[in-house]
């Protein structure tokens, strides 16, 4: 817990440098780049209108659980905070070596590194929020007051986002396939969580895959982003969810900071 508390100060101390930092990596993203910001929408609207097309009404006629909503309404609160998910663990499990001449720097605190690449990422974000609120708006949902919740939502997910990142950094600046193992579970986890079907599909055949999709941490974000956009549900109407999707995010944070600053004064030497 001291790291954790450490860990806040120095967030609440330098946190103009954070943001400062946080803005010119958003910004060196598109450097060069003829379209720019343009590239930063066009994979994961492609990858929704993919989706869309071979498992909506169009394709296997995935029907989803809302009634009266079309597949591509359910299908995008659950897309994109995983997108922001994978994009906040594949860019920040390579902060440490993409921003190598930092660390060296005796007087920069690392671990606001991984903190700079989830701004960024939130940034990017925040543009989607609003483009699937746009959504909805167009197809004829009147605005919800639980729409406000995906603020919330949005914290939760950084910070356990943020709590993988500190170990997987950490990890990856000794051991290079990091990254590529994080990749290969993305992957898997993007399958393992129910955000392109409906979890119905087999926890109708056995019950005890309700359990196991609700250990994964991130079926309580993706159900979140649903409850908040779609069905009007707050997250104290799942407290057992919430109580250990906190208590998991805790755990994982401690590890991780304690894990990165045991490895972090060997950091400067292998970089």
């Amino acid at each position: 817990m001291r790291e954790l508390i450490a860990l806040v100060k120095g967030i609440v101390n330098k946190r103009k440098l954070i943001l400062d930092l946080s803005k010119a990596d958003f910004r060196k993203r598109f450097v060069g780049s003829y379209f720019g910001i343009v590239w930063m929408f066009i994979q994961p609207m492609v990858t929704i209108a993919i989706y869309a097309f071979i498992f909506g009404e169009h394709g296997m006629r995935n029907a989803p659980p809302v009634e009266g909503a079309t597949y591509v309404i359910w299908l995008t609160p659950g897309l994109i905070p995983w997108f922001f998910f994978s994009e906040v663990l594949n860019t920040g499990t390579n902060c440490l070596q993409e921003y190598h001449y930092l660390v060296k720097k005796v007087v920069f605190e690392v671990e606001m590194l991984p903190i700079i690449k989830l701004i960024s990422c939130f940034m990017v974000h925040v543009c989607f929020l609003v483009i699937m609120i746009g959504l909805y708006l167009v197809s004829g949902y009147a605005p919800k007051i639980t729409w406000i919740q995906i603020l919330y939502y949005s914290f939760a997910a950084s910070m356990f986002s943020l709590a993988l990142v500190y170990f997987t950094s950490a990890v990856q600046v000794f051991f290079k396939d990091m990254a590529q193992i994080v990749g290969i579970c993305l992957q898997f986890g993007m399958w393992l969580t129910p955000i392109m079907y409906d979890e119905a599909l087999f926890t109708s055949r056995a019950a005890w895959l309700g359990i196991a999709f609700k250990l994964n941490p991130y079926y309580y974000i993706v159900a979140g982003y649903r409850d908040s956009m779609m069905t009007g549900n707050w997250f104290f109407e799942r407290p057992t969810m919430t109580i250990y999707f906190w208590a998991v995010t805790l755990i994982v944070m401690v590890f991780g900071l304690k894990v990165f600053k045991k490895m972090r004064p060997h950091f400067s030497d292998v970089l």
